[in-house]
């Protein structure tokens, strides 16, 4: 079976691993290409991937940090050359930002080995994920359903306010579909899991009200939008 495309969480690891040392990356046959390709396995695990003996093996990660190479102005060769478009935005995104993805490296790898059970898929119509990769982007949705968590979110907000009403346009359920709409207004969690330190909790001080188009909006492209931004492009008032 033919290897599957490589995720936005694969190659943030493999990017790291790369930027550890560029001017001498790991060999094919070093400890850490061999630790790399163990992660990978059981991050392949963890998001429901059939995996075998070649799924992400030596020869693979050492290959896609060849494929990085391609971009290092500061390597007078030309890399590997093949490889897939996604590769150009993540060196975009974090090669010169190496604490950053280090930070994003660490939740990733904790929620590899950690015993939290994620659904098979997440996935929506016209909506992507994360730009720190679908393992954290499934974590995020696991967290907006949480049924405890919703519903103390939105029995305080109603304690607060009187009326469920989405926190960025104001549309009330209620108001627009009577008793049918009694109780129904979505979550959605403000936080990456990287800007935790105990990554696996959630407060309800995360989590705003949004109607189901403003929270699709929000997940639509990379990157997602934060509550204000959504509301610059509404034109609402903060």
């Amino acid at each position: 079976m033919r290897n599957p495309k490589w995720t936005r969480d694969e190659l943030l690891l493999v990017l790291h691993l790369y930027l550890q040392n560029p001017k001498s990356p790991p060999s094919k046959q070093s400890r850490e290409v061999k630790e790399m390709s163990e992660i990978l396995g059981r991050l392949g695990n963890k998001l429901g991937i059939d995996t075998d003996s070649k799924f992400r093996n030596i020869n693979g990660v050492y290959m896609k940090m060849m494929n990085f190479l391609r971009f290092d102005g500061s390597y007078e060769g030309v890399g590997l050359t093949r490889g897939g478009k996604d590769e150009q935005v993540v060196w975009d995104l974090y090669s010169d930002k190496y604490q950053e993805l280090s930070k994003i490296v660490k939740s990733i790898r904790e929620l590899i080995d950690s015993d939290i059970e994620l659904p098979p898929t997440t996935e929506e119509p016209e909506e992507e994920d994360l730009e720190e990769g679908k393992l954290k982007t499934r974590l995020h949705k696991v967290r907006e359903r949480n049924p405890n968590t919703v519903k103390k979110k939105k029995k305080n907000f109603l304690e607060q306010n009187g009326r469920l009403y989405c926190e960025v346009c104001s549309f009330d359920f209620v108001k627009e579909y009577g008793s049918r709409g009694d109780g129904f207004i979505e979550c959605h969690h403000t936080k990456f899991l990287s800007d935790y330190d105990e990554p696996t909790k959630t407060s309800i001080t995360d989590l705003v009200l949004l109607c189901s188009n403003c929270h699709r909006m929000i997940h639509r492209k990379k990157p997602w939008l934060s509550i204000d931004e959504l509301k610059d492009v509404k034109g609402v008032s903060r």
